[in-house]
């Protein structure tokens, strides 16, 4: 089974590693928009317009489903994305709520969602967890975490800072949403400072959603990857092995 990824830059990659985790595909093609991100700063029409754009260069691969690892294409394009390619096409949101929902069972719990200005905006992640009947619900654009994950700088007193300006005002958080693929890779820090608050992030939402929606449960020993990116390529193959971290990928 070949499945298609994408997302706006190299954050996806956090989708893929746990994708290879779970040996779910036997190849991956990946797709990262890297010229044109952040997404989350657009607006609905240019990101539905990037998102058509890309499933176009899909449509050059025989991959049997595409994994939107971007949750601001989730909560704005996932609709004209699944009329536009004749494939399932899964986006995070609803993966995220379904993992949510399976670990935290106290509907009165304290859920924090992160994420771009467009995602948050949109209230995809706050209104379905409404749906599920949680009460104490807190969303915050956390934007500027995208960049410092894109440059590197996830050791740095830049994130420190950063995480302070966000959350100081934050008390008795119980559950994180991560509702950015960028954020997995700073997923300690912000639990850490939020006192160890349980994190859900969009990489194992998404193994979860397939197995339990998509009967993904063959494992494969061995997946095929190949990176592609709108600008760059190479340096993603880079970032992709270092984040990935095993030694037998075929690329």
């Amino acid at each position: 089974m070949k499945a298609g990824v994408f997302d706006s830059g190299i954050g996806g990659l956090t989708v893929v590693k746990s994708l290879l985790g779970h040996k779910l595909f036997d190849e991956i093609i990946y797709y990262g928009d890297t010229a044109r991100v952040p997404y989350g700063s657009k607006d609905k029409n240019t990101i539905i317009r990037y998102s058509l754009e890309v499933s176009e260069f899909f449509k050059n691969f025989d991959i049997d489903i595409l994994i939107v690892a971007c949750n601001t294409v989730s909560a704005y394009a996932l609709e004209e994305l699944r009329d536009s390619i004749n494939i399932p096409v899964v986006g995070v949101i609803e993966a995220g709520v379904l993992s949510l929902e399976n670990q935290i069972k106290n509907k009165k719990s304290n859920i924090l969602i992160l994420g771009t200005k467009a995602t948050i905006n949109s209230k995809k992640y706050k209104l379905a967890l409404e749906e599920k009947q949680y009460q104490n619900i807190t969303s915050i654009a956390t934007g500027l975490f995208v960049p410092i994950v894109e440059e590197g700088l996830e050791k740095t007193q830049i994130l420190d800072k950063t995480l302070e300006y966000y959350f100081k005002d934050l008390n008795n958080i119980d559950a994180v949403i991560l509702g950015c693929t960028h954020f997995p890779l700073i997923e300690n820090k912000i639990s850490s400072f939020l006192n160890n608050a349980k994190t859900i992030h969009s990489g194992e939402a998404i193994v979860e959603f397939l197995e339990k929606n998509y009967n993904c449960h063959q494992k494969h020993t061995e997946t095929k990857l190949n990176f592609f990116a709108s600008e760059n390529p190479d340096s993603l193959k880079k970032v992709a092995v270092k984040w990935l971290g095993i030694k037998n990928l075929i690329i």
